[in-house]
């Protein structure tokens, strides 16, 4: 088997995990509730920002972090959204892990 077999056989995998199936079928209700879809949108605008902002200017805006934080407490009180953030994090930690195995196992070059 070569590379490419293996790379799309873990697209596979993934795809079929039920961390990816959980997040998608969350993902889906979530858009068919258009207040928690606009909710989550905002959410998901302001946590980029902050996001890019602290990766380029080295710090946050404590101002757009607390409101930021504001709304992620509204939207967790939320039981489908709280679900939604669960699943988003599980997927997330998911795909963390296998980047972390396979830049684990071409360190000797990165080095």
């Amino acid at each position: 088997m070569n590379v490419y077999d293996t790379a799309n056989r873990l697209a596979y995998e993934i795809k079929n995990s039920e961390e990816y199936i959980n997040y998608k079928k969350v993902k889906e209700e979530i858009k068919g509730n258009p207040e928690l879809k606009e909710k989550l949108e905002k959410f998901e605008k302001e946590r980029y920002e902050v996001q890019i902002e602290a990766i380029s200017k080295g710090s946050q805006d404590t101002e757009k972090a607390a409101d930021m934080q504001k709304l992620y407490a509204e939207l967790i009180s939320n039981d489908m959204m709280k679900k939604y953030f669960d699943a988003e994090l599980k997927f997330n930690v998911m795909l963390a892990d296998v980047n972390k195995i396979i830049g684990e196992s071409v360190e000797d070059l990165i080095r």
